[in-house]
């Protein structure tokens, strides 16, 4: 390699390395003070020297990536559901899958035009992506978001600052953050990872507590389920995402404890991701 590569030979480097061509298209715009998706200005100038200034950037990036560190973090954001939400190791990054719990959300809100506004409740928010993918969307809802992470709620807030969108947050363990409240749709992208799981060194960067919940990876969605009864309105929804092998054992949880029309939804890859019903018992 040439003592002052070109932008190309940069890549190729690192792609021989073993970086996926687009993370390293983006640290290398990143390291280069340009906006992380500018893919076209990188093909342009290709053949343009890495400055120094900008290779010792580079080499940082280029390590830490290496490492395992997510590309999410080392550029401190994340597109999500037509958003920019500013993320770090203070919280999960904000995958794909999850925007098929916003969708499902956004179905089964109540139309506009009610006598009250309809209200709902990201459970366990992190960097705010539900609810402020939400907020953005329905601006007529009142939604609250929740987490038992002070660390995560301040990105979160910190987010909704810079967006614009009014969220309301509340610090707490699940249901305990709102006592009392009711709401038309509850949403949450919970841990659902198993404890021992062998996908966790591959994600040892990202914080544990948002990503195991028990030997089976499902305390976490069962103790919603239980409390999320108490929480609904009369013919309000409760969504959950979980992991890709355990639609059915939520479905079943979901049916024992009262709600109808429970289903699933696929994401992109056709697996079940989110599982969800509707609560329709008086109290």
């Amino acid at each position: 390699m040439n003592p002052t590569p070109t932008l190309h030979e940069t890549l190729q480097q690192a792609q021989q390395l073993g970086l996926e061509r687009l993370d390293a298209q983006m640290l290398l715009l990143h390291a280069l003070g340009r906006s992380p998706h500018d893919r076209a200005w990188l093909m342009a100038h290709d053949g343009d020297m890495l400055i120094e200034e900008a290779a010792a950037r580079w080499e940082v990036l280029l390590q830490c990536r290496r490492a395992g560190e997510p590309v999410a973090y080392l550029l401190g954001e994340k597109a999500f559901f037509g958003l920019s939400l500013a993320v770090d190791a203070r919280v999960l990054v904000p995958r794909p899958d999850t925007e098929v719990l916003v969708q499902w959300a956004l179905d089964v809100l109540p139309a506009t035009g009610g006598a009250t506004p309809p209200r709902m409740l990201d459970l366990g928010t992190g960097s705010g992506a539900i609810a402020l993918a939400l907020a953005r969307h329905r601006p007529d809802t009142q939604i609250t978001a929740t987490d038992a992470s002070a660390d995560a709620l301040a990105v979160a807030q910190a987010n909704a600052r810079r967006l614009g969108l009014p969220v309301r947050f509340a610090h707490g363990t699940w249901l305990s953050a709102v006592p009392g409240e009711r709401f038309d749709v509850i949403a949450s992208n919970p841990p659902y990872i198993a404890e021992g799981d062998p996908h966790l060194p591959a994600l040892r960067f990202e914080p544990r507590s948002a990503l195991t919940s028990g030997p089976d990876g499902l305390d976490a969605i069962k103790t919603i389920i239980n409390q999320g009864c108490a929480a609904l309105c009369p013919g309000g929804w409760l969504l959950l995402e979980h992991g890709h092998d355990q639609a059915q054992a939520v479905r079943a949880l979901l049916q024992c404890a009262g709600f109808a029309h429970v289903s699933s939804r696929t994401d992109l890859a056709g697996i079940e991701r989110c599982s969800g019903g509707c609560w329709a018992q008086q109290r």
